[in-house]
């Protein structure tokens, strides 16, 4: 069985490689990533061989989410060295500037044995940490014939992963019989893993990690801003500002649509739109200039001075989380177009009233939690977000409520990080091990 994944997953990349190929010429991406992808790391690396923690991170919401656990590990397990791989390029870019705590960071390779094996023996990991559902069959098995403990954290498995899962159950249940412990962030994806095969005495429900790698930063320091993106967003407290993060293709343009109803109330209104892929910069860009709007990139914006532009594309990488502090209403993308949403934690620490629209299947538990407590407002349609914007952005009252509720909601639910760190303890008890033990998941009937 694994013979006929790697060949399939093989065929697979034969089949997309014209897809990065046309990326690596046009936009210059995976080019400089190729070699760690096919196990070759710099000898510099991990010069002395020492053993390691290695934290598998897919992208930017993943990287981010292991701050939450990098000091602590560091701080228990201070003789292994702490490693940090990303399967994209902007998640390999945001752990590079904001997990102090990591030693390295590197792209994740390819799941064929040959190259997993290279990349083993260059990590050296006693402990393999994988970030929420990254399940790679080669990889797990080749860690367990070495004795390389394995934990899935922040795991779930979304309604829409789900049923693909069951297709291949007994290839799958094999798999998760390589991983020691798993985390799940609800008890409905620890359902779902018990029912695909996981052992229910190696299952923990732990709560969501997002909640805990939140934090709130100090707006500013000796009476100037801290984070240098807001230098480049003097904006009046008097000024209406829709920050739009992690949109996809679709939503810009119902944005721009609902952003002209909502300028014919409030003529100084301005929109961020943060694109969720770098590559699609220049074409929301040409969208917004397009529906009439004077309109300018992030890395335009003179220093410490009010935007003049009625829309900004952010065109940068790491600075959104920054942003969402200064706007008056919040949408997170890729709910409207159906992409099973984005991370609505960022905007709720600022106690920001947020939108997003119908597809949050990959936020599930989180989204109907906010809903269900008055903490955000869950849109179905283009029209129902132009309604949604223009009644929150004339009713002051409500944003705050909505805020409030969100703030508070974040805060209630942290505690996932202990949890996680205990479970890791129990497969690699640390020197100086000691503390309480989270008992395993189990059904009950």
């Amino acid at each position: 069985m694994y013979f006929l994944y790697s060949l399939l997953t093989f065929a697979a990349f034969l089949i997309v490689s014209p897809y990065f190929l046309y990326q690596a010429i046009r936009y210059k991406k995976y080019v400089g990533s190729l070699g760690p992808r096919l196990g070759h790391l710099p000898i510099s690396f991990n010069v002395d061989g020492d053993e390691s923690i290695w934290i598998h991170a897919v992208s930017v919401g993943e990287a981010l989410t292991a701050r939450a656990l990098a000091a602590d590990l560091k701080a228990r397990y201070p003789r292994l060295r702490l490693f940090l791989s990303t399967t994209t390029i902007a998640g390999q870019q945001v752990a590079r500037r904001s997990l102090q705590h990591v030693d390295e960071v590197f792209y994740f390779p390819f799941d064929w044995a040959f190259i997993v094996r290279r990349t083993l023996k260059l990590v050296k990991p006693r402990v393999f940490i994988m970030m929420e559902t990254e399940i790679w069959p080669n990889l797990l098995r080749l860690c367990r014939q070495r004795g390389v403990k394995t934990v899935v954290i922040n795991g779930r498995i979304s309604s829409r992963s789900y049923p693909r899962y069951r297709l291949i159950r007994p290839f799958f249940k094999r798999v998760l019989a390589d991983i020691d412990r798993f985390c799940m962030q609800s008890e409905e994806s620890a359902r779902r893993l018990i029912d695909l095969g996981a052992d229910p005495s190696r299952v923990t429900v732990t709560g969501s990690l997002k909640f805990d790698s939140l934090e709130m930063p100090a707006l500013t320091s000796h009476g100037k801003p801290r984070e240098r993106v807001l230098r480049f967003f003097r904006i009046s407290s008097s000024r209406t500002v829709i920050v739009a993060g992690s949109t996809l293709r679709g939503e810009e343009a119902a944005l721009l649509r609902a952003f002209a109803r909502v300028r014919t109330t409030m003529p100084n209104a301005m929109l961020v739109l943060a694109p969720r892929h770098p590559e699609r910069f220049g074409e929301v860009e040409r969208l917004a200039r397009d529906a009439g709007f004077a309109t300018m990139r992030r890395s335009e914006l003179p220093i410490d001075a009010e935007p003049r532009a009625e829309v900004i594309v952010l065109d940068s990488i790491g600075e959104l989380a920054q942003l969402y502090q200064l706007a008056t209403a919040v949408f997170v993308g890729g709910s409207l177009a159906d992409h099973g949403g984005h991370n609505i934690l960022e905007p709720a620490i600022f106690g920001k009233p947020i939108v997003f629209g119908p597809h949050m299947q990959n936020f599930r538990e989180i989204a109907d939690a906010f809903v269900a407590n008055g903490a955000a407002v869950q849109v179905q349609s283009e029209r129902e977000l132009e309604d949604t914007l223009l009644a929150l952005l004339t009713d002051p009252v409500r944003r705050a409520r909505l805020g409030a509720a969100a703030r508070a909601l974040v805060e209630a639910n942290r505690g996932a990080k202990e949890k996680t760190l205990a479970v890791i303890a129990e497969v690699a008890p640390p020197e100086d091990a000691g503390g309480g033990v989270v008992r395993p998941f189990r059904l009950v009937h």
